[in-house]
């Protein structure tokens, strides 16, 4: 199967990185919605990212429900959800928050970077960061409640969208969403980007690495 999208995206990289801690085989085509729109467009009409082409050549969306489809697969005998209900109610919240607050970077980032300048809402914006940082204080403190696992055999889900998502607001709005206010979150996302899943699927327009080569 084929992951279309680049790895700038948070979605595409959470997707990655949950493929092969499922033990799934795949092949990355980073193609931007943007500078390969066309090129996109020849793969999923809708041109949406992430994109995964099934081997039968079926095309699905929404890194949520690519995931979700990777789960059933089962290829690697294992699961980034807990089977417990309790458990999986916490990681279902944690990865709600995780989404909320990539939802609402993207958003800012979109209104600085795609809207015109003289178009921009302030009040909006404004309304969207307070969404953003409710986001992540609560994820922070879900982290206190109970620290997540940063180990290849036993990060879940939950795990993987935080890290990913942190990483990527970190990257694009380090001055709205400051490190030094979410210690918990900085320090995991920071040792879960040492995992060769991880390394094998950096931030940027590179390919992933399949490291099992």
């Amino acid at each position: 199967m084929q992951l279309i999208g680049m790895l700038t995206s948070p979605y595409v990289r959470r997707v990655a990185i949950s493929l092969q801690l499922l033990g799934l085989r795949f092949e990355h085509r980073s193609i931007s919605v943007f500078a390969g729109y066309d090129e996109f467009r020849a793969i999923n009409p809708m041109v949406k990212a992430p994109t995964l082409v099934c081997d039968d050549g079926e095309v699905l969306v929404d890194s949520t429900l690519i995931i979700e489809y990777a789960e059933a697969l089962g290829g690697g005998g294992r699961s980034l959800m807990p089977t417990a209900l309790a458990e999986r109610r916490h990681a279902l919240r944690r990865i709600g928050l995780a989404l909320v607050a990539c939802e609402k970077c993207v958003s800012i980032i979109y209104e600085h970077r795609v809207r015109p300048p003289e178009k921009l809402h302030q009040p909006w914006v404004s309304r969207v960061t307070d969404q953003l940082l409710a986001a992540y204080q609560l994820l922070e403190a879900e982290l206190g409640k109970a620290p997540l696992s940063a180990a290849s055999a036993t990060i879940d889900q939950s795990g993987v969208t935080a890290a990913v998502v942190w990483q990527f607001t970190q990257r694009m709005l380090p001055q709205v969403v400051p490190a030094a206010d979410f210690p918990l979150l900085r320090a995991f996302s920071s040792a879960a980007e040492l995992l060769p899943e991880f390394q094998a699927a950096p931030h940027g327009d590179g390919t992933y690495r399949d490291l099992r080569q």
